[in-house]
């Protein structure tokens, strides 16, 4: 069999946001892999946008990448206590493209944030607006970094613990992407 095909969603524009960085990690820890990181500078949503011009083609070149993964995992901060804008603007566009390109995919969330919870309450909501899109979250382990520039303070995530974590949602993204 062929490495598995990862997209990454990162729900910061930041380079060298602390979720890029989990995200590396969490690619680390899969193992072989194929993986392609999204762009999610995408038009904000607005559906005269839509019905005068369709579907953007960065929201269907993003529609063709879920498609063509066999796993996606997404990270992202917590902005205000809750999803940061462009994820949620990602998964609004989505939302639109026909042939509901979410449903049954595999999907792995974490979150590292600054705050004490790690971002657990925009990780609730992006679940929350995932829902209707159908993909396969995977249950856990949950992984929401604390204090995150201080974990992230080598440029690499060392907290055995977290580290621990994001290796167990990996196999667990692992096995699901083997059910598939």
């Amino acid at each position: 069999m062929s490495d598995p095909k990862l997209l990454t969603l990162c729900g910061s524009l930041r380079k060298t946001s602390f979720n890029r960085k989990l995200l590396a990690e969490a690619v680390a820890q899969f193992g072989p892999a194929e993986v392609t990181d999204a762009n999610l500078r995408l038009p904000l949503f607005d559906g005269d946008l839509q019905a005068e011009q369709g579907i953007p083609p960065q929201v269907q070149t993003l529609a063709q990448q879920i498609l063509n993964a066999d796993g996606i995992i997404i990270s992202s901060p917590e902005y205000n206590k809750g999803i940061t804008g462009v994820l949620k603007n990602a998964l609004d566009w989505i939302s639109r493209v026909e042939g509901s390109v979410l449903k049954d995919k595999p999907v792995a969330l974490m979150s590292a944030a600054n705050g004490r919870s790690g971002g657990e309450t925009a990780q609730y909501m992006t679940r929350a607006c995932l829902i209707p899109l159908q993909p396969r979250l995977i249950n856990g382990p949950f992984v929401m970094i604390a204090s995150a520039s201080k974990e992230f303070e080598s440029g690499k995530l060392e907290n055995e613990r977290y580290v621990a974590n994001v290796a167990a949602l990996m196999q667990a993204l692992k096995t699901e992407i083997i059910r598939s």
